[in-house]
C-alpha cells in the first residue's frame, strides 16, 4: 500500500515549525562587561529578587586567585580570570553553566616582575570578551590572548602591549567587527590598540590625544580605566571612549578621531552610555586643591567635530555621580550609585532628578537591570533590588558571604555573581 503523499503547504508548515522551535531554545549569552550590548540591560525573565548562602542557590563553586573580572557566557560555558593575589601567575577558568563543574583552568602568564596595585584593585579585573568559538582575556600590560572555547588552546598571545598602570588594569576589552579594542592607558604612555581578533596583530593604534595637556597634569592623572562602547550616529559607528582628561569619539575601522570634550583631571572608569541620541560620559574625579574631589557626568551630543567641549555639552551634573561604577538606563530612567551609597533616579535627556536614597555601603560594582527590577550590589555583598520605576520601590535585600567588586551576569533567569572567593549561580529553585 503507498504511503500518502503529503501536501507541500503542509511540509512547508512542519518546516517552519521546526525552524522556530530551533529558534526559541537559542540560549542568552552574555559576552561582554555589562552584558552583550555593555549596556547592563538583561532580557532574562524570572530572575530571583532574593536569596541568600541557602536559599535560591543553584551551585557555589571556589574559585583560585583573586580577580575583580565579571563573568562572561556563551552557550554552556562560563569564563573568568584570576590571578595570584601577588600577580606570579595570571590564569582563567572555564565552567559549566549548569552545574558549576570545573571544564578547563589554564595558566598563560608568569611575569619575571610585576608592578604595585592599589589595594582596592586586583591583578585580574579586565572583563574578558568571548563569542562563539572564542574567548579574549586581557590582564593589562602582562598579556592579552585568544583562546579557542572549543580544544582551550591559545590561538595568539601578546605581551609586548604595555604601560605604567601604577595603580594595576581594569579595562576592559570588546570585540567590534573583525577586532578587538584594547586600552593601554597608563602613566607613562595611553594608547588604544584595534588588534586582528584572528591573530592579535594590530590593526591600528591611537597614542596620547594632547601630549601637551598630558604634561601639565601628574603622571598619576594621565591614566585611564576605560572600557569603551561602539553607537551609531547617522549611519556611522562611533568609539567612544573616557580617556584621561577627554571624552574621544573615534572611527573603529581606522582609529581617526571624530570629537572630543576636555572634562577633568584624573582617571576615568565609569564607562560611556548613549540614550535618545546623546552620549553620557564620566569624568573621573575632578580635583579640588590637588585631591580627588567629586566627579562629573555630561551630556554630549555626538553630531560634531574636532574640539566640541564649549558647542555640544548639552547637560552636565556633578550631584552623586559615581566615578567607579556605570549607571543603568531603563527606559527613559537613568540609575546611578555613588561609591559611599547615595542611590539617584534620573532623566538621561535633560539631567532632571527625580529622587535620591541612601543604600547601605560601598559600590563598586555596576548595576544591572533584569525583569522590572535593578540589582545593586555592595562591596559586602548586599545586593538591594529595586523597581525599575519612577519612585522608588524596594523590592528585596540580600546577603552573600565576601567582598564583592565584579560587577554580575543576569542571564537565563540566574545571577553569575562573584566573590572575592566564589562564584554563585543564584536561580528560582526549581519545584522536585
Amino acid at each position: 500500500m503507498r504511503r500518502p503523499i503529503l501536501p507541500v503547504t503542509f511540509v512547508l508548515f512542519l518546516l517552519a515549525q521546526l525552524f522556530f522551535s530551533c529558534s526559541r531554545i537559542q540560549p542568552e549569552n552574555w559576552t561582554h562587561l555589562r552584558g552583550s550590548n555593555l549596556d547592563g540591560l538583561s532580557k532574562s525573565e524570572n530572575v530571583p529578587i532574593r536569596w541568600s548562602e541557602t536559599e535560591n542557590m543553584a551551585w557555589k563553586v571556589p574559585v583560585k586567585g583573586l580577580g575583580w573580572s565579571s563573568p562572561v557566557v556563551f552557550d554552556q560555558q562560563v569564563w573568568m580570570t584570576t590571578a595570584d593575589h601577588d600577580g606570579e601567575w595570571f590564569s582563567v577558568v572555564c565552567l559549566d553553566f549548569d552545574s558549576g563543574e570545573l571544564i578547563q583552568e589554564l595558566e598563560l602568564y608568569r611575569p619575571d616582575s610585576v608592578q604595585r596595585m592599589h589595594a582596592t584593585n586586583s591583578y585580574a579585573t579586565p572583563t574578558p570578551s568571548i563569542e562563539k568559538g572564542f574567548v579574549y582575556v586581557h590582564y593589562g600590560t602582562y598579556g592579552t590572548a585568544c583562546i579557542d572555547t572549543r580544544n582551550f588552546e591559545v590561538v595568539w598571545s601578546r605581551t609586548d602591549l604595555n604601560c605604567e598602570h601604577l595603580q594595576g588594569a581594569a579595562s576592559s576589552t570588546i570585540l567590534y567587527k573583525e577586532l578587538l579594542i584594547v586600552h593601554l592607558e597608563g602613566t607613562d604612555v595611553q594608547n588604544i590598540y584595534a588588534l586582528n581578533k584572528h591573530t592579535g596583530e594590530t590593526v591600528w593604534q591611537v597614542g596620547t590625544p594632547d601630549q601637551k595637556a598630558y604634561e601639565e597634569v601628574a603622571p598619576v592623572y594621565r591614566k585611564s580605566y576605560q572600557t569603551p562602547l561602539i553607537i551609531q550616529v547617522d549611519g556611522h559607528d562611533q568609539l567612544i571612549t573616557n580617556r584621561s582628561l577627554f571624552a574621544i569619539s573615534y572611527d573603529p575601522h581606522t582609529g581617526e578621531e571624530n570629537w572630543r570634550v576636555f572634562y577633568g583631571e584624573d582617571s576615568a572608569v565609569s564607562m560611556p552610555l548613549y540614550y535618545n541620541g546623546l552620549v553620557l560620559v564620566n569624568s573621573g574625579w575632578v580635583l579640588s586643591q590637588g585631591a580627588p574631589y567629586f566627579a562629573k557626568l555630561l551630556a554630549v551630543d555626538p553630531i560634531g567635530r574636532g574640539d566640541i567641549t564649549d558647542t555640544h555639552v548639552v547637560w552636565q551634573t556633578d550631584k552623586h555621580v559615581p566615578q567607579t561604577s556605570t549607571p543603568v538606563i531603563v527606559d527613559s530612567l537613568m540609575f546611578m550609585i555613588e561609591e559611599r551609597g547615595t542611590l539617584t533616579c534620573l532623566n538621561p535627556g535633560n539631567g532632571e532628578v527625580y529622587w535620591t536614597e541612601r543604600l547601605k555601603g560601598h559600590f563598586n560594582c555596576s548595576p544591572i537591570y533584569a525583569d522590572g527590577a535593578i540589582y545593586f550590589t555592595n562591596n559586602k555583598g548586599e545586593t538591594t533590588v529595586i523597581k525599575a520605576v519612577l519612585d522608588f520601590e524596594l523590592l528585596a535585600e540580600n546577603r552573600l558571604d565576601g567582598i564583592f567588586k565584579a560587577t554580575p551576569a543576569i542571564l537565563r533567569g540566574a545571577i553569575l555573581q562573584r566573590s572575592d572567593k566564589f562564584l554563585y549561580k543564584i536561580a528560582v529553585a526549581q519545584e522536585k
